[in-house]
């Protein structure tokens, strides 16, 4: 059947302050606390009916403008800005849209205000990533489907050839290629490791919560039975080589699978080449190294897509995250020797779809499996935040995605009872009550995904959500 077409009604945002259990360092910046968007969109139909969505993002500072010229708050004024840029450009619309022209009719037009006002592509980014999360919530509750048979059956009237928004695809089937995501029963968590980290008893924790929850790398891997871990980079090469070796050490046995970010600490292809040498070369490593599938942004943004790096990316594939800020972001750096592209939330799902159908295209046309996308995350939370992406990347098939707010926050204790017994209640198995509070359930490691896989609407269960939205500030 053709895409619905409809108009955006409304757009409302409401925030909830997140504080962290434990720092959380990534690069230069450690995050203690931040707020979380939600996001409430009212659509209409051509027959008059309406439908309501939602959607949750975390407002991480440092992350999407690494300026250390800018506090916190102006970061999240940046975010802020971008959500209501997108909300008057979505509501300014004359004419009924699928969800995907909504999308890409308003692309350029919400880049280029962003630029003008000396914004990051991927502030730009934030406000359609989360709007559009919120347009496809609604438009799948009004039809009861999941987010994966809605995608499967193209609901939203993905067309890339008709918006000149990603050429490179043209002639690419991606009907077919919709048609034929099978979505998954499982996930890996790949447990971040962060930087200010403690990896085993070792290592001192005056501030250390008690709350029951693991505070160390070696007490995090017994409680979840964790298999997959994401290791961060501070891009000093000695300080690197010295954690790695810590971290060898707790997670060798357990370790299926490692991946490195470097967010963007090394300055150039060079420095990051001497890391490298000094990984591949060090004998405590060699296991680690053998399972490391790839290295997430090493090199810092401005730099990165400037120097061809496929001498390094034929000893280890890399991976492109910050750089991945505009929608041609990917073909830019398949050209310079990159392989991977990340699937991240806050840049908005059609990307996802887009760089993933890319993979596809482009590892049919040189008979090998080179190209591949990775499920990143953004400390994302309990919710429909975590909610939404896991119904993503399962869709997408993903065998792993990032997973590191169950870490760094304690699940759902913050949030009204009423809230977490009614998120148990919609999506039983994804969540579980634990140590005071409902959280995330990971069992040997894996997250249960087949709650989302048939969940009306885009990982929701119901309109609102179950979210507590009496319990959040309105704003802007």
């Amino acid at each position: 059947m053709d895409a619905p077409r409809f108009h955006v009604e409304e757009i409302r945002f409401a925030e909830r302050d997140v504080a962290l259990r434990l720092p959380f360092r990534f690069g230069a910046a450690t995050v203690t606390a931040c707020p979380q968007v939600y996001v409430r969109a009212r659509i209409r139909f051509e027959n008059g009916r309406t439908a309501e969505g939602c959607a949750a993002e975390m407002m991480v500072p440092k992350w999407f403008d690494k300026n250390p010229a800018l506090t916190n708050e102006q970061n999240f004024e940046q975010l802020r800005f971008a959500l209501r840029d997108a909300r008057e450009a979505y509501l300014a619309e004359d004419e009924a849209q699928t969800a995907w022209t909504h999308f890409a009719s308003n692309y350029a037009a919400l880049q280029a205000r962003a630029k003008a006002k000396g914004l990051q592509a991927l502030v730009a980014s934030y406000g359609p990533a989360l709007i559009d999360r919120a347009l496809m919530d609604a438009l799948c509750l009004h039809t009861g489907q999941s987010f994966a048979a809605a995608m499967s059956a193209n609901l939203c009237g993905i067309d890339v050839a008709g918006s000149g928004l990603a050429d490179d695809l043209a002639g690419f089937g991606m009907s077919g290629f919709l048609a034929g995501r099978s979505p998954r029963k499982s996930i890996a968590a790949r447990h971040t490791v962060g930087l200010a980290d403690a990896i085993d008893d070792s290592d001192p924790l005056p501030d250390a919560p008690a709350d029951g929850l693991p505070t160390t790398l070696a007490a995090a891997v017994q409680r979840y039975g964790l298999t997959h871990f994401k290791l961060k980079l501070c891009g000093h090469t000695a300080q690197d080589i010295a954690r790695l070796e810590r971290i060898a050490r707790v997670i060798d046995g357990h370790a299926q699978l490692v991946t490195l970010d470097g967010n963007e600490q090394y300055a150039d292809a060079g420095d990051f080449a001497v890391f490298l040498d000094r990984m591949l070369s060090t004998p405590v490593l060699w296991r680690l190294a053998q399972k490391t599938a790839f290295v997430e942004q090493p090199i810092r943004r401005d730099a990165a897509l400037r120097r061809d790096v496929a001498a390094l990316g034929k000893r280890i594939p890399l991976l492109i995250d910050e750089s991945d800020a505009m929608l041609d972001a990917f073909v830019q750096a398949r050209a310079l020797g990159y392989t991977g592209v990340s699937s991240k939330s806050c840049k908005g799902f059609y990307k996802s779809v887009v760089n993933a159908a890319r993979c596809v295209h482009w590892n049919a046309s040189e008979k090998a499996d080179r190209y591949f996308l990775s499920g990143e995350d953004l400390t994302m939370q309990a919710g429909i935040g975590v909610q939404q992406d896991l119904a993503l990347v399962g869709w997408l098939g993903l065998s792993h995605v990032e997973r590191n707010g169950h870490h760094y926050v304690n699940g759902l204790a913050a949030v009204p009872e009423a809230e977490q017994q009614a998120l148990l209640k919609l999506h039983p198995g994804l969540y579980e009550p634990s140590d005071g509070a409902v959280r995330l359930a990971i069992c040997g490691g894996q997250l249960a995904l087949s709650p989302l896989a048939t969940a009306p609407g885009f990982a929701t269960g119901k309109p609102g959500a179950g979210i507590s939205w009496d319990a959040m500030r309105s704003v802007y």
